[in-house]
């Protein structure tokens, strides 16, 4: 029972307002991207989680597999056995490409799967919900329009198929504190909903990620990869999420050559 667990990136991300229970709201598109965690489910007489392939900061059942797995569990306590769940990292960590969350949302779908439980997908966007904000997104794994908190899941008829992404991955660690409580909330510049009819090659001139305003000045490395990611022949290039990663969409077989990026974990995947 095996699973892959994918990542996402955001295209365009504003903030617009400072909500009363503490959070933001948010509008941006989610889109799921070809980078793969493992995701692997064996019968045992105890339950445990084992890590394999990154350093995952924090005690192993503070893991959204984990509390997936607990949820569903205590939901269904006598459809779910005890088992052995393995976690193999592909996905960077900490790096705007919502692996942690994809995890969490996966192992809800494989357990639903393998041990017949017939939620539906509606249902189980509200148990990734108690996951977390961006869990629901990969419950149905496609480019979606969001508001809220970015779980409210609109979807958009985008693709970005012809096209490949650079991924650049630099080892930083930002707070989402700090990246929150410098924002400025405002109302979207632009309607990203009208992004599927918007040539691409015109995207850099209305779409925009709000935390690059904050997070920029105190990384200035991240601007650094962005600028240069354009000089290399990017035609669109952003942060995602809160970052760390900067990514770069190019003609289909292109990517950016310039030695400042052979010291980054880099990605070239198609699209």
């Amino acid at each position: 029972m095996i699973i892959f667990p994918n990542a996402k990136i955001n295209v365009g991300l504003y903030v617009t307002e400072k909500r009363n229970d503490g959070y933001h709201n948010l509008e941006t598109i989610f889109l799921p991207i070809p980078l793969y965690d493992a995701l692997e489910l064996t019968p045992a007489v105890s339950a445990l989680l084992s890590i394999h392939g990154s350093e995952v900061p924090g005690a192993s059942t503070d893991n959204l597999v984990w509390r997936a797995y607990k949820l569903l569990q205590q939901e269904y306590p006598n459809r779910i056995p005890s088992l052995a769940i393995h976690l193999l990292k592909q996905i960077p960590m900490g790096a705007g490409l919502g692996g942690g969350s994809a995890d969490g949302a996966f192992m809800l779908r494989l357990l639903n799967t393998t041990f017949e439980l017939g939620i539906s997908d509606e249902r189980l966007e509200q148990y990734a919900l108690q996951l977390g904000s961006d869990c629901p997104i990969f419950i149905r794994n496609k480019a979606a329009f969001a508001t809220g908190r970015g779980e409210l899941l609109t979807d958009l008829p985008l693709s970005l198929q012809g096209y490949s992404l650079q991924l650049v991955c630099p080892q930083l660690h930002i707070s989402t504190t700090m990246a929150f409580g410098q924002m400025k909330p405002r109302p979207a510049p632009f309607d990203l909903r009208q992004l599927p009819q918007l040539p691409i090659t015109e995207w850099k001139h209305y779409v925009q990620n709000d935390f690059e305003r904050t997070i920029f000045p105190h990384f200035p490395e991240l601007e650094q990869i962005k600028q240069a990611l354009y000089a290399q022949g990017a035609v669109y290039a952003a942060m995602s999420g809160t970052g760390s990663t900067v990514y770069g969409i190019f003609p289909k077989g292109e990517k950016a050559r310039e030695a400042i990026f052979s010291k980054y974990k880099t990605y070239l995947l198609d699209l």
